[in-house]
């Protein structure tokens, strides 16, 4: 491994005492907690109801970091527009039907569509293909023998008593999704998921806003019903019980079953705001500094969620980077590559905005060296409140993967900043997954080299009370600087980061 040779600028500042004037500490210096906390209080005001995605909340908080930029002087980042808009679906359900040998039954009283699993559609069949719990794994196979290519199926909630899952979670065999993914992988037509929990309260006809809706392939219909309606199929009452007092046997039921369900799609978009200081020598290649700009939104009886650390933080701090390396640009002390300022949306939603940019990308991300994300710099989280370095900590997540040459900068840096950089996260089998739970990781598993800077949760966490005025302004600049010295760094070397480390995936 060659060693580490930083621009002069940033060497001499290293062991300098004073911050010279056009250094890289004398910008850094301009990330004050002063700013921080001016910026914060617009970004989490009561103004913005939450940011949800998509809300005027959400759009407001948008122009603040737009106008923010364009005063800076930073160019547009996407081909002439601060914005890089995407669009968003969400479905809504205006009628749906089931029937068994011609009898009718109720929505939420005995059945309910799963809207994510239901597209518009009427469907009949003659037959029903009884498949238990519905679980493939391993030498478990409820489909061992059985056709349901093109056949509506009919699986219960729940699992044998003696199985163990192989996986779990999100990814476990058992849980819904992987079965109706297996039905669907079986040539299912449509699924028919017994419960217990019938009848119900309520149905939400109107789902959720969705980032795609063309996708390479659709889950078969799924409805939810309850055991009257799976005993007028199987002449079989409390089914449920009964498998789990002795297992029934896979098999096909004759029935004539109608299911039917009629949707609308109603569209809105969302953006992610970008901009740029261009680069010098190396101005084709490009250090990407992003934070998310959303959050939750606020509660139907009118209850704000602030996001004041998530991630209104993480979004500050890019203002005040972003306007750190304007100063440098306009001193004559411009990056060498291009710095990409990009705010994101709908990262609470599933990583929206930042999986949209990492399959549109605006810049090639071959010539990405690096992501830098903030998310959750302003507070101190519940592992450090009684630590004697709880003013003077941040959790670096992910520069041990991708690239040897992140740790390496990351440390080197440090020696002017001089915070304890806490890798716990980086371990493979950390329960939380925070490194795969913010926008970096959709550069990460594009091949781009990321690091994730993050202060950890606390109580305030996804709740109305993650306030302003909660935040440590002074630590939360500091970390801000880390950031700062980290991209100064990135963008004046004379190489890219290597790509030397596969992705490695628990």
């Amino acid at each position: 491994m060659r060693k580490l040779l930083l621009p002069v600028s940033l060497g001499l500042c290293l062991f300098a005492s004073a911050q010279k004037k056009n250094s890289p500490a004398y910008f850094a210096a301009t990330i004050t907690a002063e700013d921080m906390q001016r910026h914060l209080y617009t970004i989490a005001s009561k103004e913005m109801e939450g940011r949800d995605t998509p809300s005027p909340g959400l759009e407001k908080a948008a122009d603040y970091i737009e106008n923010h930029f364009k005063s800076l002087g930073l160019l547009p980042g996407n081909n002439g527009s601060y914005r890089q808009n995407y669009p968003l679906y969400k479905d809504s359900m205006t009628s749906s039907s089931l029937k068994v040998n011609g009898t009718a039954f109720n929505i939420t009283k005995d059945y309910q569509p799963i809207p994510s699993m239901s597209h518009t559609t009427e469907l009949r069949f003659s037959e029903v293909v009884f498949v238990g719990y519905g679980i493939v794994d391993g030498s478990l196979d409820a489909y061992k023998d059985l056709n349901v290519r093109g056949k509506l199926v009919m699986l219960l909630d729940g699992m044998p008593a003696d199985y163990k899952p192989t996986a779990t979670g999100f990814n476990s065999p058992a849980n819904v999704l992987s079965r109706v993914a297996r039905a669907q992988e079986k040539g299912a037509a449509a699924v028919l998921i017994v419960y217990g929990n019938y009848p119900r309260q309520s149905f939400n006809a109107s789902g959720s806003y969705m980032l795609n809706q063309y996708v390479a392939g659709i889950y078969p219909e799924t409805f939810s019903i309850s055991e009257g309606v799976a005993a007028s199929i199987t002449g079989v009452d409390g089914i449920l019980g009964k498998m789990k007092a002795s297992p029934l046997a896979s098999q096909t039921y004759k029935a004539n079953i109608d299911l039917s369900y009629i949707k609308t799609t109603l569209t809105a978009s969302a953006s992610n705001v970008l901009g740029m200081i261009e680069g010098t020598d190396k101005k084709d290649e490009y250090v990407f500094l992003t934070s998310h700009y959303d959050h939750v939104g606020k509660r139907p009886d009118g209850t704000i969620y602030y996001g004041a650390d998530d991630d209104g933080s993480g979004t500050t701090g890019i203002l005040e980077l972003a306007e750190a390396f304007a100063k440098a640009k306009a001193a004559g002390k411009g990056p060498r590559r291009t710095i990409v300022f990009m705010t994101v949306s709908g990262e609470e939603k599933g990583l929206w905005g930042s999986n949209y940019y990492s399959n549109h990308p605006v810049f090639p991300l071959d010539k990405t060296t690096v992501d830098l994300n903030i998310d959750m710099i302003g507070r101190i989280g519940e592992e450090y409140l009684k630590d004697k370095d709880s003013t003077n900590y941040v959790y670096v997540i992910g520069d041990d993967k991708l690239s040897t040459d992140l740790a390496t900068i990351t440390d080197q840096v440090n020696k002017t900043v001089k915070m304890k950089l806490d890798r716990k996260y980086n371990d493979l089998n950390d329960k939380n997954r925070f490194y795969y739970r913010s926008d970096h990781y959709n550069f990460a598993e594009k091949g781009v080299p990321i690091i994730f800077y993050f202060n950890g949760v606390h109580a305030d966490y996804h709740r109305p009370t993650d306030t302003p005025d909660k935040i440590n302004y002074k630590l939360m600049a500091k970390r801000g600087q880390l950031v700062f010295y980290t991209a100064w760094e990135m963008a004046n070397r004379n190489d890219m980061l290597k790509r030397d480390l596969k992705l490695e995936k628990p």
